[in-house]
């Protein structure tokens, strides 16, 4: 089962062991899932502060349809 994280912070120190983040749009929100070896984190935010997030990631960025 993915664990939800709740604050931008935590989702933030989860991107050094991340594997890919996965970026799924619905409506005015963004579901962020970062893979990591052991588990899928999943984030929930608004479009606006996940395009912000996104400029800073350095792994590999999927988008889902």
């Amino acid at each position: 089962m993915p664990k939800q994280i709740v604050n931008v912070e935590d989702f933030k120190k989860l991107l050094e062991k991340a594997v890919e983040c996965r970026v799924l749009r619905m409506g005015d929100k963004a579901k962020l899932k970062l893979r990591t070896k052991k588990m899928l984190y999943v984030f929930i935010t608004s479009k606006e502060e996940a395009d912000k997030i996104l400029k800073d990631i350095k792994i590999e960025v999927k988008e889902i349809k």
